[in-house]
């Protein structure tokens, strides 16, 4: 006798593309739905938020078609009982739906690609007024550097920028691959040793930002962390200004402690990059809060704790997060001012 099909059976077609449309529509829905990213808080992020829209748009239908094809064929063509030493009948593919399958797909990821390279090119276009900052990565900090017309730069391990003037970062790493990465500005790139990296990018948001390393990079990898502060055109103009003012030095002439603290030497990294101290203003939390940290300290203790600095760890923190070359980087004028500095500010 005659078995009477089932609906689904006379029409998997109509049942799949209904099914596909619902599935499709909530996905792309909800994947709209949910704030990925942070605030905006640059001319760039705009486009590539869009961009990853349109991402969402075309990769959410891709995934429920292929996800019902292959829940469909498991329901419909499985090995049943009986049949596990069958093969299938010789039969041919369907050479129309082959080339659909194949050039739908690359028409899409052309686009797509198209699509992309048009927002990239476009939001790395030169800008009048640009302004060049040099970012440094080292384990595990970061330092800014403002190149200055005739005279040193400014450096500094909080990042500066004034709003809506283009900036130019070029970064570097001083010793492993980190990734330089402002979330709010959406933009990033790898700093790697030996070359200079850069791109561009306008913000357009006052406010504080977080800066993160997103380059595996060793143990201090997930505190490697800085701030961007956005600020108005007269405030970044006065911070410069209060950085360019010559730092007194000490009374007997010899090398200013704090100006070590919290610019470094250029081949050491600027102990504020990494501490907390009130003196100098600094507030990474990188490593251990120096005002708490050196509380009591004498000279030698201080300074055992700068070249050896995995003798004795601080509550909290773990071995290998502070590198141990400073009894290298520093001279011994540089090392001896540093712990005078640290003794007379944090180890009384």
């Amino acid at each position: 006798m005659r078995r009477e099909r089932s609906r689904d059976e006379k029409t998997p077609v109509l049942w799949m593309v209904i099914h596909g449309l619902i599935a499709s529509a909530i996905g792309i829905g909800v994947g709209l739905a949910i704030e990925w990213f942070p605030e905006q808080a640059s001319t760039q992020a705009d486009p590539i938020d869009h961009l990853y829209d349109v991402l969402i748009w075309t990769s959410v239908p891709v995934f429920v078609t292929v996800t019902i094809i292959v829940l469909f064929s498991v329901r419909n063509f499985k090995m049943r009982p009986g049949e596990e030493q069958l093969d299938g009948p010789p039969i041919h593919g369907n050479t129309r739906l082959e080339v659909i399958w194949t050039a739908l797909p690359a028409i899409v990821l052309v686009v797509l690609c198209s699509y992309a390279w048009i927002v990239l090119t476009d939001i790395e276009e030169a800008q009048a007024n640009e302004m060049r900052i040099n970012v440094v990565g080292q384990q595990f900090a970061w330092t800014f550097e403002y190149p200055q017309a005739g005279g040193k730069p400014i450096k500094s391990t909080q990042l500066y920028l004034p709003v809506d003037r283009p900036v130019r970062f070029y970064v570097k790493a001083l010793d492993v691959i980190h990734d330089f990465w402002v979330p709010a500005f959406r933009m990033k790139i790898d700093a790697v040793p030996g070359i200079e990296t850069r791109y561009r990018v306008t913000p357009n948001r006052l406010g504080t930002y977080p800066v993160v390393c997103a380059e595996l990079c060793g143990l201090g990898h997930s505190v490697m962390r800085a701030t961007t502060r956005v600020v108005t055109p007269a405030e970044f103009n006065a911070w410069i200004a209060e950085r360019k003012a010559p730092v007194a030095a000490t009374a007997d002439g010899e090398i200013d402690g704090k100006t070590l603290f919290t610019e470094g030497n250029g081949a050491a990294t600027a102990c504020s990059a990494c501490h907390t101290l009130a003196d100098a203003g600094s507030q990474s939390q990188t490593g251990p809060d120096l005002d708490e940290a050196l509380a009591g300290e004498d000279a030698e203790a201080i300074r055992q704790g700068i070249v050896a600095p995995d003798a004795e760890i601080t509550e909290g923190f773990q071995a290998g997060i502070m590198p141990k070359n400073y009894g290298d980087t520093l001279s011994d004028k540089e090392l001896d001012a540093l712990v005078k500095y640290l003794a007379e500010v944090a180890g009384k």
